[in-house]
């Protein structure tokens, strides 16, 4: 869906944000999907020792607004998530997840998308659902 060359501009966005903090780096995907993904260490781990349902939303939410970003007019427009689901399937202690997400809805105002964490062996771990809005920047 994206360039390597869009997808270093997309994770330069991430610079000094919760992003970085997280180590979550979006990656190059099969045609019309995007990905990125996230180590599950010292920063990801709940308590008891598990990937925290919150960075799983954290990567979720990242993935699908860095994407959003990459579809609009960075100079008019500005995008933020108002919605997200993450239904947690599976734990994870170690390695990295990997999200895989697709856009089902690309429209004026929203866009919205389906996304699918996978840990290290491929197993599923998560399922999102992301919706953003599309706002009109402030002069």
């Amino acid at each position: 869906m994206f360039t390597v060359e869009e997808i270093a501009l997309a994770n330069a966005m991430g610079k000094n944000t919760m992003t970085e903090g997280l180590g979550i780096q979006l990656i190059p995907s099969a045609p019309g999907t995007v990905k990125a993904t996230m180590p599950v260490d010292h920063r990801t781990l709940q308590p008891m020792g598990l990937l925290h349902g919150g960075a799983t939303a954290a990567l979720a939410e990242t993935l699908g607004s860095m994407c959003s970003a990459m579809l609009v007019d960075r100079e008019k427009f500005a995008v933020v998530g108002i919605e997200l689901n993450a239904n947690h399937l599976k734990s994870v202690r170690s390695g990295h997840v990997t999200a895989t997400g697709i856009l089902l809805h690309k429209g004026r105002t929203t866009h919205v998308w389906d996304i699918r964490v996978h840990n290290d062996a491929g197993e599923l771990t998560a399922v999102c659902r992301l919706t953003n809005v599309v706002i009109t920047k402030k002069p």
